[in-house]
């Protein structure tokens, strides 16, 4: 049985039970036969009587007056934002709070769409690809990416090693030095960047790593003694800026 014809089923039965009463001129003696209480009867015939066969339909609880209720001007906009712009919670939340001084949370906003059946954009409105953002530099020696690469060297006799390869990459010229060591460490990160000052053939300025265990403090002192003499510090990237 469907919402809807369970709603005619019990519109139907609250009609009875008034159209009953109406008849046998006792709303007891209706009551006691449909086993409705009397409170429910006269709520009933009270909206029967304001709003007819329309206020027998069951209405959802609402709050008529919540203190953190949006203004309906507030929601207009929302709506508007959603319908010409088809723009998500978070981007009108930002809107409302940069053009108009209107603080509103993304849970909010998404509520207010949910319920005014926007939730979803339109099939035809396709998403905008997000294109990759590169990361480049126009001076040689600016910044320099430092990473470790985990290799499996297989062995003369079948075996397989474990090696690391330590590589360091010029954002501008996209020269590139690199080493494989036995050990992942500090010892040899800092050996490797006395390998790539002595083979780059520019001045280096910045050192960019991921902050790895092997490069925490004892390379980061050692970056600074270098910057002494080659204007050298350290400095973190993230994955995308690989």
């Amino acid at each position: 049985m469907t919402k809807e014809v369970r709603e005619a089923f019990a519109i139907r039965r609250k009609m009875v039970v008034l159209e009953y009463a109406r008849l046998a001129g006792s709303v007891t003696e209706a009551c006691r036969e449909f086993e409705v209480p009397r409170s429910s009867f006269y709520f009933w015939k009270k909206s029967f009587d304001a709003e007819g066969r329309s206020g027998l339909v069951r209405k959802r609880p609402v709050a008529r007056h919540h203190p953190r209720q949006l203004h309906p001007e507030v929601v207009e906009k929302i709506l508007h934002l959603r319908r010409t712009y088809h723009l998500g919670p978070q981007r009108i939340a930002w809107y409302l709070e940069r053009y108009h001084g209107i603080q509103v949370s993304c849970s909010s906003v998404y509520r207010t769409l949910v319920r005014n059946d926007m939730r979803r954009l339109p099939k035809k409105v396709g998403r905008r690809a997000i294109h990759t953002r590169r990361y480049a530099k126009q001076v040689p020696g600016h910044h320099i990416q430092v990473d470790v690469k985990f290799l499996s060297i297989k062995a003369a006799d079948g075996t397989r090693a474990r090696r690391f390869q330590y590589t360091a990459i010029d954002d501008a010229t996209r020269i590139r030095a690199l080493r494989i060591y036995r050990r992942h460490n500090q010892q040899n990160a800092m050996e490797f960047i006395n390998y790539v000052i002595e083979k780059f053939p520019f001045r280096i300025h910045t050192v960019r790593t991921d902050r790895g265990h092997e490069f925490q403090a004892q390379f980061h002192w050692h970056v600074e003694d270098k910057g002494d003499q080659t204007c050298l510090y350290q400095a973190a990237f993230t994955r995308a800026q690989r």
